[in-house]
């Protein structure tokens, strides 16, 4: 095997490694404070350990694990002072998005949004917070599209990681999911009236529920904050 075939193999290994992990840290399959090695990790993808050592090193950027030398990664303990930071860079750069929507859209992705929008009513119908988180991302992701800026995604969804997991602890009924949902009723009500007093509204409503969500989250699991 060549060079450049050997580094995409090992680049294929890595995203899938990391997609994996990214996942599961995300839906709390993995806790706050689980430890993880290189070898253990590579023996269950049955990969060498260098993909696994990229994938943490990518989960690590995201402020997901911490990698302690000599010592096991470690899923992060959740951080206020990141999830802050981290709530004030998505709501700018969300906001400056769906004020751009409203200018000028692209609405070949309505007939995508409005079924995105079938998808999360369905998952809260069926009580199933995997799917309904799984639809959330896609409605946040096909606004962006919509909005002619996808690469403003890639820098929303690196924060949302942050604050993903917390959500994951609230969407355990079906009015969590009802408030969300409604949210995101009014968010795409605003865009399609291009009526940005209205967004911004809309979008600080949905992003202000963190606050609960996190006194929540912090009487029921104290030990999984910093």
């Amino acid at each position: 095997m060549d060079t450049s075939n050997r580094l995409m193999e090992r680049q294929t290994s890595a995203d899938m490694v990391f997609a994996v992990l990214y996942d599961e840290i995300v839906d709390l399959s993995l806790l706050p404070g689980t430890k993880m090695s290189e070898a253990d990790v590579a023996k269950r993808f049955d990969l060498s350990r260098q993909p696994v050592r990229e994938a943490f090193g990518r989960l690590s950027k995201l402020g997901l694990v911490a990698i302690r030398p000599q010592r096991p990664t470690v899923v992060r303990h959740f951080s206020l002072e990141d999830i802050q930071n981290t709530r004030f860079l998505r709501a700018a750069i969300e906001l400056e998005v769906l004020r751009s929507a409203c200018d000028e859209r692209d609405t070949s992705f309505d007939t995508h949004l409005d079924a995105c929008m079938e998808n999360q009513s369905q998952a809260m119908a069926d009580n199933d917070a995997d799917k309904f988180h799984a639809h959330d991302y896609d409605f946040h992701q096909l606004l962006c599209a919509t909005a002619k800026a996808d690469f403003a995604f890639e820098m929303i969804s690196g924060s949302k990681a942050q604050v993903d997991r917390l959500c994951m602890l609230s969407l355990t009924s079906q009015a969590s999911m009802k408030d969300l949902f409604e949210d995101h009723v009014e968010i795409l009500d605003a865009v399609r009236q291009g009526n940005k007093r209205k967004v911004e509204t809309a979008i600080r409503q949905h992003l202000d529920r963190l606050t609960p969500i996190i006194k929540a989250v912090q009487e029921t699991h104290p030990d999984y904050f910093e």
